[in-house]
């Protein structure tokens, strides 16, 4: 149905705005949920080099006049974008990728919801943003729900420092996309958004090309079958190109801040699908991680009330 005869409020209203942020959140999700899928099946270094080589080639049309119009600036940073493709798609691509053969996606989705955290973190710290105790005691949180899923509620694992390794390597892609991030805001002149996320996309497949190169020789080849390729199609379709695309969008609707809180519901939609889909059980310590990370991340991240502006005075 086309868009211009649909009523206002389904186009640009607050019931539009709302559902694209349901969708969003979905949309995030489901990159642990199809990697955890795929984790037997697809190798790691292949899913992520696959992911994001689809992902550029769906955006090339459009990011193409972006591309040519910078190219001289891209140039000159070609240093800086590959090291955020070794952050971006290396570590926080591939490696998690590792750690959904050793761990459930509703682990990795609740580990992966502290970024936001981590990035408040690390820009007090590397620059020098203000923080508040609302904050700290949001990070604190945060981190602690984090614990909660490394050692499974078990407080014994602690005393034995037993954790699950896909945990630690979740956590590892976490701390880097923060770094991804913060690196981002050091950018200078940003790019127009889908002429930045090709130039990350390329790079990231030129970080992953010779990985990918060692692992089907040395390790095993990416699998041709239909499964494989409807796997890899939908985390490039779905949790690379329309997740930033309605993301963008949601933030054009609905603001920044109210956007961002999509990542907040993401691994409650990736704990249902992971269960109804991989039939993953859900546990109590879900439940405890869930009730820790979430409220967490949100007081760290969410911005302060203004105070209502005083009412105006009359000049004496």
């Amino acid at each position: 149905m086309p868009s211009s005869i649909l009523p206002p409020a389904l186009r640009t209203g607050p019931l539009a705005a709302y559902g694209l942020y349901i969708v969003g959140s979905a949309l995030l999700a489901s990159n642990p949920v199809v990697g955890r899928a795929a984790a037997h099946v697809v190798p790691p270094i292949g899913l992520a080099f696959w992911r994001w080589l689809i992902a550029f080639l769906i955006v090339l049309p459009f990011a193409l006049p972006g591309l040519l119009a910078h190219r001289g600036q891209l140039k000159a940073q070609w240093r800086r974008y590959l090291l955020l493709g070794v952050l971006g798609q290396g570590i926080s691509g591939a490696i998690v990728y590792y750690g959904l053969e050793r761990t459930s996606a509703t682990n990795a989705s609740l580990i992966y919801a502290t970024s936001p955290a981590m990035i408040l973190a690390l820009a007090a710290v590397w620059l020098g943003d203000a923080i508040s105790v609302r904050q700290v005691l949001g990070i604190l949180l945060a981190m602690a729900g984090v614990l909660v899923i490394l050692v499974r509620g078990d407080p014994q694992a602690l005393l034995h420092l037993s954790f699950n390794g896909g945990d630690l390597l979740v956590l590892a892609g976490a701390v880097s996309w923060a770094v991804y991030t913060i690196l981002l805001r050091q950018s200078g002149t940003p790019l127009p958004v889908v002429t930045a996320f090709a130039a990350n996309a390329f790079a990231g497949v030129l970080v992953l090309a010779p990985f990918y190169a060692w692992e089907t020789v040395a390790v095993r080849p990416v699998p041709v079958s239909v499964s494989t390729v409807l796997s890899i199609i939908g985390v490039a379709l779905f949790a690379s190109v329309l997740a930033l695309l309605a993301y963008q969008k949601t933030i054009v609707m609905m603001g920044a801040a109210r956007a961002s809180t999509a990542l907040y519901v993401s691994p409650l939609w990736a704990a249902l699908a992971s269960w109804l889909l991989l039939a993953e059980p859900l546990q109590g310590f879900h439940l405890m991680g869930v009730l820790l990370v979430l409220p967490g991340v949100m007081l760290a991240t969410l911005p302060a009330r203004k105070p209502a502006a005083e009412p105006a005075t009359e000049a004496a």
